[in-house]
């Protein structure tokens, strides 16, 4: 992280509390998150985004791309439609077709490119990619408000805004892979550019010129052209299970840069000592926007409905107290933040993620620390007994666990044979632990903490002795000078619910609408609202956007 001295904040959340998996599951997007940070990165060069090639039938196959430049060079996006029979449109990652596949190429392709993806980017992990491309996609119509909007623009008419509400998006990608999987670019290859630095930009421009695409598609096939208020409000679509979860805790580093930046933004919004009356404005306008937006969130899942009943119950109870007198009252924002936690813990992290809209100009420098360089070091010169110490001050959470217990081993985490994703298996009911992956972070540290001395014996002579505690080890001194590095609970308990961990990362790509369809996989919504491509002067109003129609 870097220093800024000179900018008042109040002290951070404390790690013990943040980093749970249970407020970690009730994390909203913020305007620090990547999709937002891209707009703005976008907006500032005034891009441009062209279409140079639209060969797309009257039935809606074909390809079309899409470039642009940024940052001092030139990207496009090569889509791909595909007639897909409808047995084979599943969202499931075993899926080997889609309706539609893309392929973010590093330059503006000539035709002999553009046929080498028209041809490859269909069979997706099943083909062969080069270095020139750098992202690679794949996305499922979803097929009732496709047919609908189609069929109305045929009619002359506008699609019914309630279907268009309900569902919130013409198509929904399945994968957005990028850095270096299946042969495309690694993420050293871009990471130095303008503009691309940041965590996920690539596959954040490929979410959002995907998602123009499904918009120049529905008017292509039904003969129209939608509003701009229904495009902005057609997002991307996306499915999420499993394989994303694990992310987290392997990248220990980008996790506590991640998380330090969002909470050193909100100290540094909790010390502002006055609000202006614009502030106050823009915090009614965006309560009444976040009221809005709870009240078109519906899901089926039993345990998330609850949840956000009690948000739309909870959160005209917080906008009662947000009385001038309140707002123009000596540090208010850190009043509302330290009172909010009255409520539930989905209302208390809505509450900070709205209370950091009104101050872009305070907070989002930040966001050029999003990435890190560095990967966590063993200190071999350090004592066992100031690594113990190290243990009994950040780690007491993993000692006091019993894994001996069959809730606190309940599972095990793998990786499947067919597919190479990650997979969560019962440790009691079905076989494969012995093919078990690390993540059992805390039991490994409780481990170490069972066999480490307290005594002047160096770090590296004690693993020299035991080196299966090596990579426990450097879990604790990582932690000690990252202290946002380490999710603090049990991965392997029969509480965990990965679902949690997917939807923090998921927030932070800027998801929205969460509709989770077991405690493993989500669909969300992306760029719902965000600027269409020729909108990039109005770039960064859309936190938690309504429908305007």
């Amino acid at each position: 992280m870097k220093d800024f001295p000179e900018t008042p904040q109040m002290p951070l959340r404390a790690p013990k509390t943040v980093m749970r998996l249970r407020r970690m599951g009730a994390a909203f997007p913020t305007r620090l998150s990547f999709l937002r940070t891209l707009m703005r990165a976008l907006a500032a060069e005034n891009v441009q985004v062209q279409r140079p090639v639209w060969n797309i039938d009257a039935a809606g196959f074909g390809h079309a791309v899409y470039s642009l430049r940024f940052g001092g060079y030139d990207y496009s996006l090569v889509a791909v439609s595909s007639d897909l029979p409808p047995e084979l449109r599943t969202d499931r990652v075993i899926a080997s077709a889609w309706d539609t596949a893309y392929v973010l190429y590093d330059g503006i392709p000539d035709a002999d490119e553009v046929a080498r993806i028209v041809q490859s980017a269909p069979k997706q992990e099943a083909a062969r990619f080069t270095a020139r491309d750098l992202v690679l996609s794949r996305a499922n119509k979803s097929v009732r408000l496709f047919e609908h909007v189609v069929n109305a623009l045929k009619a002359g008419k506008q699609p019914d805004p309630v279907k268009l509400r309900e569902t919130g998006y013409l198509m929904r990608t399945t994968a957005v892979y990028g850095n270096g999987k299946f042969g495309i670019a690694d993420r050293g290859h871009i990471s130095e550019r303008p503009g691309m630095g940041g965590p996920f930009m690539a596959e954040m421009l490929t979410v959002w010129l995907i998602r123009g695409f499904t918009h120049d598609l529905a008017e292509h096939v039904g003969g129209g052209t939608l509003s701009r208020e229904a495009k902005r409000h057609l997002g991307i679509g996306n499915s999420t299970g499993l394989g994303m979860a694990p992310f987290l805790v392997n990248h220990p580093l980008l996790l506590d840069a991640w998380m330090q930046v969002r909470e050193t933004a909100i100290a540094r919004v909790r010390a502002i000592p006055k609000l202006d009356m614009d502030q106050i404005s823009r915090i009614y306008e965006l309560v009444a926007r976040a009221a809005a937006h709870l009240a078109e969130w519906d899901v089926p899942d039993e345990v998330a409905a609850d949840r956000i009943a009690t948000l739309r119950k909870e959160w005209p109870e917080f906008a009662a107290t947000l009385t001038p007198e309140a707002l123009t009252a000596s540090q208010p924002i850190d009043h509302i933040l330290r009172t909010s936690a009255q409520w539930s813990v989905d209302t208390q992290e809505l509450i900070a993620a709205l209370m950091l809209e009104p101050f872009g100009d305070l907070i989002d420098g930040l966001t050029d620390c999003m990435a890190t360089p560095f990967v966590p070091q063993l200190d071999p010169a350090m004592t066992c007994a100031d690594l113990k110490a190290l243990i009994e001050a950040d780690w007491q959470w993993a000692c006091d666990i019993d894994y001996t217990t069959q809730a606190d081993c309940a599972q095990f985490w793998y990786v499947s044979e067919e597919k190479l994703e990650p997979r969560l298996g019962n440790r009691h009911a079905e076989p494969g632990a012995d093919c078990e992956t690390p993540l059992d972070i805390g039991r490994q540290v409780k481990a170490l903490s069972a066999d480490v001395p307290s005594d002047t014996t160096s770090v590296g002579e004690f693993l020299a002795n035991t080196p299966d505690h090596r990579a426990a080890v450097r879990r604790v001194q990582t932690l000690a000078l990252h202290p946002y590095a380490e999710i603090r609970d049990n991965l392997i308990g029969d509480a965990c619910l990965p679902i949690d961990i997917l939807r923090c990362k998921l927030a932070y790509f800027g998801a929205a609408k969460f509709d989770p369809k077991s405690d493993r996989w989500t669909r969300i919504t992306l760029a719902q609202g965000a600027p269409l491509f020729d909108e990039l002067d109005n770039a960064d109003d859309w936190w938690l956007p309504v429908a305007a129609f």
